[in-house]
């Protein structure tokens, strides 16, 4: 049985293809399957580094390879996707990621290991192919609401891959880690590949500006690199600078490509527009809040410090995180429709000051289990809004020919942010540091809340430039 999903299209604009119910589950499954696999690593990091022999720092390689992969793969899958069609380069995505997932469950070592990860990491294109497609298929009044449900379900994906990840390696192997996510992934894209209408290419008769892309795909390696060597610490100040001088000037050979470019792989002029570029700085702020907050909650439940803290185990803090990843992903599925009754702009601003709220309130009220639970649960809630509200008023505000670029930009900018905003905490909580006990002392903590919520407030600035209007 098939729904129709948009009345007849407008003189001069081709009407969506029907939908059948199967094919959007099929998407929302395949989403749901690339959230698994992006985190089941995460859990079975320890049994891993015993399995394969390594380091801790050796087995970090594990995540940061598919990090790093996947800031590269977004844009260009974004633009070849608005280019040759969503459908089309999505399947492609999937056929490399399905191999990346073979080779990681059959891995006899860490290279072959990172090998089948740096394939898998081209998972983090799916999502602006998959708004290609909600794009192109739904109608201007539902598009938001299936970004939503999409993010949501890769967010949920998330959650699954954190609790499956040890009955999996410790019930059987930690090849299953891999392999069962991977065998979803198979079979969604083949219902995918099956029921999903094809959507017609763009921008026929012009050339994929390969040089732009090379260009990009090496200022993304170096930014992403250079902030996982900061991160990692013991970087002198001469290195980190000419770390940033290393970045900014492939970003300017870049930018002069772009602009002597016939078919660039990014419209200079999109970049500049305020909905684009607002976007891009609150995604940023939102990111960077969300792993300070993931660095300041687990550590308070660790720690036992004097007056503060609560000395809880592992499991414990596993346990009580659990609310703020249930809380983001009921975020996506009704951001999408907040978005739609009151506006990307609405949407933002609100969640900005409830944001700020929060941390201020929780910079003072920290001392019991609720109190932290409650906070984090709620930022979470607050943030998911905010950054399916950002997905889907880019996707919607620039031309559909760009919808695959613009979203991918947000997505590889949502993780530059995240590792920023995590660096910012460790550094808050290092200067913080009690020299006696190594432990960060009440006030790095509060001091570290207040700095999340001054960036939250500062993020109202941008919020004005979103747009309202959507373009065809």
């Amino acid at each position: 049985m098939t729904i129709v999903l948009e009345p007849p299209a407008p003189a001069g604009h081709p009407a969506p293809a029907r939908i059948g119910r199967p094919a959007i589950g099929a998407l929302g499954i395949l989403a749901l399957a690339l959230g698994t696999l992006q985190t089941v690593v995460d859990p079975a990091r320890p049994l891993l580094e015993r399995e394969l022999g390594v380091d801790s720092a050796a087995a970090a390689l594990i995540a940061s390879t598919l990090l790093i992969t996947g800031a590269i793969v977004a844009p260009i899958a974004g633009k070849l996707g608005d280019r040759y069609g969503g459908k089309r380069v999505l399947l492609v995505l999937m056929a490399l990621v399905s191999a990346g997932g073979v080779v990681s469950s059959l891995a006899p070592n860490l290279p072959v290991l990172l090998v089948g990860q740096t394939l898998q990491g081209a998972m983090v294109g799916a999502l602006p192919l998959s708004f290609i497609l909600v794009r192109k298929n739904f109608p201007e009044g539902q598009t938001q609401v299936a970004v939503g449900v999409v993010s949501a379900l890769f967010t949920a994906g998330g959650i699954v891959g954190t609790l499956v990840a040890g009955p999996l390696a410790e019930g059987l192997s930690w090849h299953w880690i891999f392999a069962a996510p991977t065998i979803v992934i198979v079979a969604a894209t083949a219902v995918v590949l099956r029921l999903m209408p094809n959507d017609p290419p763009g921008e026929q008769g012009t050339t994929i500006d390969w040089a732009g892309v090379a260009l990009l795909s090496a200022t993304l390696v170096a930014l992403m690199l250079g902030l996982l060597a900061v991160t990692g610490g013991g970087i002198p100040p001469l290195a980190v600078g000419g770390i940033v001088l290393v970045v900014a000037a492939l970003a300017a050979a870049w930018v002069a490509v772009e602009r002597r470019a016939v078919s660039p792989m990014v419209e200079l002029r999109m970049l500049t527009a305020p909905a684009l570029w607002s976007a891009a700085v609150l995604t940023i702020a939102i990111a960077a809040i969300s792993a300070m907050l993931q660095t300041y909650v687990p550590k308070l439940f660790e720690v036992s410090g004097d007056g503060y803290g609560l000395g809880l185990d592992t499991t414990d803090i596993g346990l009580f995180m659990m609310p703020a990843s249930i809380a983001g992903v009921l975020a996506g599925s009704v951001g999408g429709l907040a978005v739609q009754r009151y506006g990307a702009r609405a949407v933002a601003t609100t969640g900005a000051v409830a944001t700020a709220g929060i941390l201020v309130a929780v910079a003072a009220l920290h001392d019991t289990v609720w109190q932290l639970v409650v906070a984090r649960a709620l930022a979470a809630f607050v943030g998911g809004l905010i950054t399916t509200a950002l997905l889907a008023s880019t996707a919607t505000a620039v031309a559909a020919k760009d919808t695959g670029i613009a979203t991918s930009l947000l997505v590889v900018i949502r993780l530059i942010g995240a590792v920023a905003g995590g660096q910012l905490a460790g550094s808050v909580l290092d200067a913080g540091n009690d020299p006696a006990s190594g432990v960060p002392a009440e006030s790095a903590f509060v001091t570290g809340f207040l700095v999340a919520a001054l960036v939250a407030v500062l993020s109202l600035l941008v919020v004005r430039h979103l747009k309202k209007e959507v373009q065809s």
